[in-house]
């Protein structure tokens, strides 16, 4: 079932270069409207530091700040997304008013650089796409989402203690030193060896993932893994997935992971959240589901 809220591709904005002070209605969530959503806004800042409103129609409303033409219209917003800082920027405030406020209603988490034109198109959004939106906050309701990340590290692997060995034997013959060749190449195989082990048993923790939780969550989304500066833990991601998981099942969620790379130098498991269920908010295009 594809579910939640991604938002209609952003508006197309006027040319606004001869009115500095125009502003655009920008989208962070939507819901449903009532006393939960206009609490969050009137306790909330927005991009730029300004202060957020509900927009509602038909028993929803948008989680919504004004933000200047000038810098969010469409060549503003795509400079801001090619820009790492200003990319950083944005979703830190997106995100944090979205997780605000979830932390206090169901919300359908709108995708980032959700831009329109004003308000009054804003609401014929809602209009327009009401049923889709209903379907998925029911949908949604009372469930999270959790991150769950498999890391494979060989060079932790590598610096792992080596498996106690039996002790030689008083008729056994006593090793021979290895020449610097030797011993080099009996260091790189070991190198291979570990690099080899630790990716092999962190696909294996991996794929054991779904099946240790399958119990448990309503749904599950594999995203690719993270590289380069989306990656700051050590070793190499190499599973990167999410849940939508019962509020009342997180703890169990947990438990059932405990312990999953116990005994296996240079794997690791990491679990994230919870969160607003970003991965499982996409509604489909105008004219149903997919």
């Amino acid at each position: 079932m594809n579910t939640g809220a991604e938002a209609p591709a952003a508006a197309s904005a006027p040319d606004h270069r001869t009115d500095p002070a125009a502003t655009m209605s920008y989208v962070y969530a939507v819901g449903r409207a009532g006393t939960a959503l206009d609490t969050a806004a009137d306790r909330l800042a927005g991009l730029e530091d300004g202060p957020l409103r509900t927009v509602t129609s038909e028993g929803l409303a948008a989680l919504v700040s004004s933000v200047p033409a000038g810098a969010y219209g469409e060549a503003g917003i795509r400079a801001r997304l090619e820009d790492l800082t200003e990319l950083a920027a944005l979703a830190r405030t997106h995100h944090a008013v979205v997780e605000a406020a979830y932390a206090g209603t169901t919300v359908l988490p709108m995708r980032l650089a959700t831009v329109y034109l004003d308000d009054a198109r804003v609401r014929a959004m809602l209009e327009e796409r009401g049923t889709d939106f209903m379907e998925a906050l029911g949908w949604l309701e009372g469930h999270v989402e959790l991150g769950v990340k498999v890391y494979a590290d060989p060079r932790e692997a590598a610096a792992a203690p080596p498996p106690v060995a039996e002790p030689p034997t008083a008729e056994g013959p006593v090793p021979a030193a290895l020449s610097p060749g030797r011993a080099y190449l009996r260091q790189r195989r070991q190198e291979r060896r570990h690099h080899r082990d630790a990716y092999r048993a962190a696909g294996a923790v991996a794929g054991a993932v779904p099946d240790r939780v399958a119990g448990l969550v309503r749904a599950r989304v594999a995203h690719r893994p993270q590289q380069g500066e989306l990656a700051s833990a050590a070793g190499e991601n190499i599973a990167n997935e999410a849940y939508l998981v019962a509020v009342e099942r997180v703890e169990d969620f947990h438990r059932v992971l405990a312990g999953l790379a116990d005994g296996l130098p240079g794997v690791r498991v990491e679990i994230t959240g919870p969160w607003a269920p970003y991965s499982f908010a996409t509604v489909p295009a105008a004219g149903g589901r997919a």
